[in-house]
């Protein structure tokens, strides 16, 4: 009889939602990190209160070290990987870069869950840029990582469709779902794997959402606001201006311009119960859930909002460029 095999050491280094997701489901597999690192602590939400990450919540409760550096570009930072004695460290969504000498500690290296099919949408916000973009199809590759920014060669990909009927946290929640499954199947057989080499041709980069992404610009078709929206409404809400309230726009739908008469981008052109109609430089965009910087603050839908709010959102009045 053979010798049996010594189950893989494990580290994850993962800090939001969708790799809090990923490690869960590595825990319930049985297959329990030696070692979680995440990003710091940081204020978030209205009242700007520090808070853990979603990572940070559920390695505390399985009661695995953590380890939450600012940076692994220190020297040291490679030898505290070191003295976990890592077979693999498995990376979804971390948020800082991971140094030569770091990406070289594991034994077998370091395996990035990255929610895009390779080479589209490298980088930092994969899911948002695919729905902005109108891209028909996302999905997960599993990558073992090189120096390169989500460059390395890939184990595997599974697909996932987006419709228009698709936001960014149902997109994210679907992906680590898949990127769960499908990195658990890597890391049965990982040793009879050969990860592919990624093709250049068709290489697209997700760079890191701003301010100026979510900024309405009303003289676009509305399809491509439309799309802004599923892509922003949970983190950064696409928003206009109504006099001095800001509108954060949390769900809407493009349709056809209403009038065949021009009316000026922006434009409230109806306003009723069923949601606030706007012209947009290509079809009209209808706004069924939003957000005002007035009251609470909370999602509002549309009939609340005219009723709250009828002088800032009611017909003829006019929402500015964000």
């Amino acid at each position: 009889m053979g010798r049996p095999v010594r189950p893989l050491r494990l580290g994850f280094a993962g800090t939001p939602v969708f790799a809090a997701k990923i490690l869960q489901a590595l825990i319930d597999a049985g297959r329990q990190p030696a070692v979680v690192y995440t990003q710091p602590d940081r204020p978030s939400g209205r009242g700007r209160r520090v808070q853990p990450s979603p990572v940070k919540l559920v390695a505390a409760a399985e009661g695995i070290p953590l380890e939450q550096p600012a940076t692994l570009r220190d020297p040291a930072a490679a030898e505290l990987l070191a003295s976990y004695q890592l077979d693999v460290l498995i990376v979804a969504a971390y948020g800082l870069i991971l140094p030569g000498d770091v990406l070289e500690t594991p034994a077998k290296g370091c395996i990035n869950v990255h929610a895009s099919l390779l080479p589209r949408w490298r980088g930092a916000a994969p899911i948002e840029r695919a729905i902005m973009a109108g891209d028909e199809e996302s999905g997960i590759s599993i990558m073992k990582m090189d120096k390169g920014l989500d460059t390395g060669p890939v184990y595997a990909t599974r697909p996932w469709p987006i419709t228009r009927e698709t936001d960014a946290a149902a997109l994210e929640q679907a992906l680590a779902r898949v990127g769960s499954v499908a990195l658990l199947d890597c890391l049965e057989n990982l040793d009879q794997l050969q990860p592919e080499p990624q093709p250049e041709c068709g290489a697209t980069y997700a760079s890191k959402l701003n301010r100026s992404d979510a900024a309405i610009r009303w003289g676009e078709a509305a399809l491509r606001i439309e799309r802004q929206v599923r892509a922003l409404n949970d983190r950064m809400p696409a928003f206009a201006t109504s006099d001095e309230a800001r509108v954060r726009i949390l769900k809407a739908r493009a349709e056809p311009a209403v009038s065949a008469d021009p009316v000026p981008p922006g434009t409230i052109i109806a306003a009723d119960k069923s949601g606030i109609c706007v012209a947009c430089g290509e079809g009209s965009l209808r706004i069924t859930q939003l957000r005002l910087n007035l009251g609470k603050g909370q999602a509002l839908s549309a009939a609340a909002a005219l009723n709250g709010y009828p002088k800032l959102l009611g017909a003829g009045r006019v929402l500015n460029d964000g």
